[in-house]
Formats: C-alpha cells, structure tokens, sequence
C-alpha cells in the first residue's frame, strides 16, 4: 500500500489516497485512532461509477463513520475509474441499458454478464486491501461491510471470516446464483431497502432478504426512491455497526 496524498477534514478526520498495485482507493481515520487504540474498520461498497462520481457520498459516509470512532477504506472497482476496461463488462453495460430504455425486462443473461464477473475480480481486490489496512497501526479489527454492489457484499460475508457484520443496500440485477450464496451467510445483517426505488425489482430484494442465512437479519424498507434513504435509517445503520463492531 502507497500513500499518494492525505489531508485533515474540517472535522479532524484524516483523509489519505492510496493505490495498492493497480487499485487506487481512500482511507478515513478518526482523530482518535492512533497504535494504542487502532480504530475498527468500515470497508464502503459502492456501485461501479467511479470513486470521483461517488466521492460526495462516499465522504460524507465516511465522516459519519469517523464521527463513531471507526475508520472507513474503499478501492475503485475494477472496469471504473480510471482502471482498465474489459470488453465483457462493457457489452453487459451496453444491453442493460438498451433493455431498461425500451422497457423491457433484464434477462439473467445480462445480469450474470454484468455483475458475476465483478464479484470474481472485485473481492479478492478487497480482501487484499483488507489485509493491507489491518496492517497498519491505527487500524484495528473487527471489521465491517457497508454498502453496494450487494452482490459483492453477499460473497464478502461468505469467504471473509474477518467481516463481523454487514450493512447491505438492497437493489436488483443479483444473479440466481447469489440466492444460493446468501443462504451461507451467518453474520449479523442490517439491510436497507427503498420501497419505491425505480431501479429495484421489490419482490427480489425481499426474495434476498428471505434467502439470508444469518440468525440475526434486519430489513429497513422506507418509502422513496434510490437515492432518498432518510437520516434515521442511516443513524439505525450506525448504531447496528456500534453494536456489533465495538
């Protein structure tokens, strides 16, 4: 791992750019954390649009997670940012959106071609990350997952024993095969779902929820759509990692 800049928030946060190998990501750490009280780690999922069209969200994420003592990392998914294209991903892309603009339904065909190919390159990305970040002196275990691609989080919390908990954002084009995965998962499980999300086949995240194998697993469903969360279900998400994480 190779620190390539970092500066301090208005709020003491300290915010550092990385790149580990080809992967470039951010790393937020509390003021308090330091070698005799590392900070637990929140790793934040997100779509794959690149992490300068998400650092908005991301940030703010990341600062109200600093705000609970904890540090937060995410890396540039592969295909987005300024990494490599790969010509599969590209065409998936292009029939997901040819399809949603005629309105016709997405088929599993494109949705394995989208989305399985990034589960398989993108989480051992991140568990070599994870191993990178728990290196350091100022960050500790135990470790959460937050966010999106869900997909990814699913096969996280699968192959990741070092992953306590998981706060999943609910959304559609998840591969049948992830139905079965999800029934591996054990970890505590806090899951968010837009009621109204206009890209989000309801009946499937709750299909997903169902199929989750944790025995503690809760789904926050609010009305809005994709990007209406409220604040309270975001603070929920907070106390759920407080609780599992500290």
């Amino acid at each position: 791992m190779h620190f390539t800049s970092e500066q301090h928030l208005d709020d003491g946060v300290l915010e550092r750019e990385f790149t580990l190998g080809e992967i470039p990501g951010i790393l937020w750490t509390p003021a308090s954390a330091s070698a005799s009280a590392p900070a637990p780690l929140i790793l934040l999922g997100h779509p794959p649009l690149g992490l300068r069209t998400m650092y908005p969200r991301l940030a703010g994420r990341a600062r109200h997670a600093a705000a609970d003592g904890f540090a937060a990392a995410t890396i540039e998914l592969p295909g987005s940012g300024d990494r490599p294209r790969w010509a599969a991903a590209e065409q998936a892309r292009a029939d997901l959106r040819r399809a949603m603009e005629a309105g016709e339904p997405v088929g599993d065909e494109i949705t394995d071609a989208l989305v399985l190919p990034l589960v398989e390159r993108s989480v051992p990305e991140w568990q070599a990350a994870l191993d990178a970040l728990l290196s350091l002196p100022e960050i500790g275990g135990p470790v959460g997952y937050s966010g999106g691609v869900i997909s990814i989080g699913i096969r996280l919390a699968v192959v990741e024993p070092r992953i306590s908990a998981a706060v999943l954002f609910a959304g559609s084009l998840v591969p049948a095969a992830m139905f079965e995965e999800a029934r591996r998962v054990t970890i505590p499980l806090h899951v968010l779902l837009q009621w109204d999300d206009e890209g989000n086949d309801r009946q499937a995240a709750l299909d997903l929820f169902d199929a989750f194998g944790s025995k503690e697993k809760t789904l926050h469903a609010n009305m809005g759509g994709h990007s209406g969360v409220p604040q309270f279900a975001g603070d929920a998400a907070a106390r759920f990692f407080a609780r599992h994480l500290h």
